[in-house]
């Protein structure tokens, strides 16, 4: 439900602007790159604890609503992601612990088609901003593009195992981070490609900037680096003392193309500038006393409160912040840690996802939980919602998507 900025914009003028080819990949020695000092040694994370989240939250033989309008049971594992079509909010597709993506009509649960061919768990899906094209890539480094409406592959790649994966929001072009480091953009169906070399630390996370020209990456040793579609060129290395401890598992950029925000196992998030690459501010996510094991796994700006940013930790705590004087607004506390978090496009209200197995809505300005969706027997890993507000589909360990119908509080 991301809305698509400069919507007049025509996406074949950004193509021309990407000029994506089949050159070769620019060495290390023609990276533009910032100051010196990043992080060494750090320890390879491991993906498949990151993924298998502990479920201790459910207990045996419990009695439990369902608030679904639909599940989903094609999977015959866990599923770790789902995302939503925008261009029919209708069609879905999910990726699972089965080396399987399917994609399947919210509204009949018709399974449309199969994604096979993957020899891994498929964890990134996408569709392309028109819905021409569905996407799924898996833990070995196997990335299949497939037509929608025929249901057929059109295009492959195989390259390092992949941490994220992102569709243009103008054009068919996708975008994948890798675990080396690399993060890879490819015109599709035709298959050319730039990249853009990291320095040998996985890629754990990214996010194209709303302006269509520009890719925020973060990568394991907690640097950030701003990368020119264009030129592949590194036009911010965010590096030094002010930068995370340690991995950079989330990112976001804000509306308006000028800060962008992370979020890593350090427990921090820090909002950065887009065109200095300085760090404005931090915001310690950390619980006092607390030995748990904590991380910020999820964060995201306001669409619609310029001034707010919310992240979301391991340990549950969903903050509220105030951008501009760099204050905490509110705590919403969860039962189980919060994987995920989204802004409702039209209103100051947040949805989380939760290894409880529970969807929530929270309201920004007071921090009280508005609504819940429950229906799943183990924790939810991922969710997407609907362009057009309606819909939400849910990803869990329980071996099920879920679609549930979505209504807001009188604002």
């Amino acid at each position: 439900m991301d809305p698509d900025p400069e919507q007049d914009r025509d996406s074949e003028e950004v193509v021309e602007i990407i000029e994506i080819d089949d050159t070769e990949p620019l060495s290390d020695d023609d990276e533009v790159v910032g100051d010196d000092g990043l992080s060494a040694d750090i320890n390879e994370m491991d993906l498949e604890n990151e993924l298998q989240y502990n479920s201790d939250e459910f207990e045996d033989e419990v009695t439990y609503r369902d608030d679904s309008t639909f599940v989903y049971k094609k999977h015959a594992d866990s599923v770790f992601t789902a995302r939503i079509d925008n261009n029919t909010c209708d069609l879905v597709i999910t990726g699972g612990q089965d080396d399987t993506a399917y994609v399947w009509s919210a509204s009949s649960g018709e399974t449309k088609f199969q994604c096979d061919g993957h020899k891994d768990s498929v964890t990134s899906v996408g569709f392309s901003h028109d819905g021409v094209y569905a996407a799924s890539a898996d833990l070995g480094g196997l990335i299949k593009v497939w037509k929608v409406d025929t249901g057929k592959e059109v295009w492959s790649f195989e390259c390092s195992d992949i941490e994220w994966l992102q569709w243009h929001q103008m054009a068919h072009v996708l975008i994948v981070g890798t675990q080396d480091g690399t993060t890879w953009m490819w015109k599709i169906p035709s298959g050319d490609c730039k990249t853009f070399k990291g320095h040998g630390l996985s890629a754990g996370s990214g996010c194209l900037m709303p302006d269509g020209k520009r890719v925020c990456v973060g990568y394991e040793d907690g640097s950030v680096k701003i990368w020119d579609m264009k030129t592949a060129s590194c036009l911010q290395n965010v590096n030094g003392k002010d930068i995370h401890s340690s991995s950079v598992v989330c990112i976001d950029c804000h509306p308006d193309n000028n800060l962008i925000l992370t979020g890593s196992t350090d427990a921090t998030a820090k909002v950065i500038h887009s065109s200095t690459g300085k760090v404005v501010t931090t915001f310690n996510c950390a619980e006092e006393n607390s030995e748990d094991e904590n991380s910020v796994e999820s964060c995201a700006f306001s669409y619609t409160q310029s001034s707010l940013a919310a992240t979301g930790t391991l340990t549950g705590k969903l903050s509220i912040w105030d951008v501009p004087t760099q204050t905490n607004r509110n705590t919403c506390q969860h039962t189980g840690g919060v994987v995920k978090l989204k802004w409702d496009t039209t209103s100051p209200l947040v949805y989380t996802a939760c290894l409880d197995g529970v969807v929530r809505m929270w309201d920004a300005r007071n921090g009280k939980c508005c609504l819940e969706w429950s229906g799943h027997q183990d924790a939810v890993l991922d969710f997407d919602i609907s362009r057009d507000g309606k819909t939400l589909v849910t990803a869990s360990e329980d071996n099920t998507a879920r679609v549930f119908s979505l209504h807001k509080p009188d604002s």
